[in-house]
């Protein structure tokens, strides 16, 4: 029988990594139903077989590219995991990159199938989503209801979510509102938090994930079920992958305070989403639980391990 631990290491199928040009168009001839609306990175099982998908939002400026040890993770326990590139660069407002991961989501049912490896097959009866810092907030907002999507809400995932530069000091739109258990969302929930996230890395940089509109503020305003795992002695970009090139990828060491490695942090960032889609989409609670009872089997130390079990009420 698997242990919890288990999640945390590579799963049990090989993987395929492919990039996905988005669709040309121009005023004379639209987009073809090929091609998706953003460009994709696309990790699969390489086994013949139907998965369930995952849709994962990049962070602020980031590369989708950035998380390709991340996804594949994901990947090789049974799931298709799609990264869209949602911008090159972007101002404050978010309102342009949701409205964008909403037609990267109406695209699957058409487009998905013929960019897989063959014989793999998406199983898009509903889709789960996920994001990283300001992708963790597309993510929300797209549950919320910011922008309408043609498939239904199997999970959410946010990692290392953020809102704004600080408390008061919102992004539009902005997603949380400063009342316990206030976002009600069609599905499950789990935010991941870091422990060096709040801090600043030197007195020139802010924190990347300034506390009062990070993980602990989404947390506590998410209606059941949710859950919340907080990595203590790692950073806000610590989920990345070992190498991450050229002036984008040195900003994510040079601005983040960091642990000491991204190893660590990206297997339990892997293993967590894995148990969490594991038990709220495949009906399989056995990870997710061992993660409950047993933090310690995680690769990293938890500060907090926070369940909350039963869907309330809405106000």
């Amino acid at each position: 029988m698997a242990s919890a631990g288990d999640v945390f290491d590579h799963g049990r199928h090989g993987t395929s990594l492919a990039q996905v040009q988005e669709a040309k168009t121009s005023r004379c001839s639209p987009a073809s139903v090929a091609g998706p609306p953003k460009p994709l990175l696309i990790a699969a099982p390489c086994d013949a077989g139907e998965y369930p998908v995952v849709v994962f939002f990049h962070g602020y400026l980031a590369n989708n590219y950035f998380y390709s040890q991340l996804l594949q993770h994901v990947a090789s326990h049974g799931f298709i995991v799609i990264g869209p590139q949602l911008y090159t660069l972007s101002g404050p407002d978010t309102t342009g990159e949701i409205n964008s991961a909403a037609a990267v989501i109406d695209w699957l049912a058409d487009g998905l199938s013929s960019s897989l490896p063959p014989n793999v097959r998406p199983n898009l009866t509903a889709v789960s989503i996920s994001g990283h810092s300001r992708g963790g907030k597309v993510a929300f907002a797209l549950a919320l209801g910011h922008a309408k999507t043609s498939l239904p809400l199997a999970a959410l995932i946010a990692v290392d979510p953020v809102d704004g530069t600080g408390l008061g000091k919102q992004t539009p739109p902005p997603i949380l509102t400063y009342k316990e258990t206030s976002l009600h969302v069609p599905a499950p929930i789990m935010v991941i938090g870091t422990g060096l996230g709040e801090v600043p890395r030197n007195v020139l940089c802010p924190p990347c994930a300034p506390l009062g509109v990070s993980h602990a503020a989404f947390y506590d305003e998410c209606a059941a079920p949710a859950c919340h795992l907080v990595a203590r002695d790692y950073g806000h970009t610590d989920m990345m992958d070992d190498v991450t090139s050229g002036a984008k990828g040195l900003a994510t060491r040079a601005v983040c305070k960091s642990g000491e490695s991204r190893a660590p942090m990206r297997r339990f960032v892997g293993g967590a989403m894995v148990a969490f889609l594991k038990k709220w989409v495949e009906g399989r609670p056995e990870w997710l639980d061992g993660i409950r009872e047993r933090p310690e089997v995680a690769p990293v130390v938890l500060s907090a391990v926070e369940f909350r079990d039963e869907y309330l009420a809405k106000d």
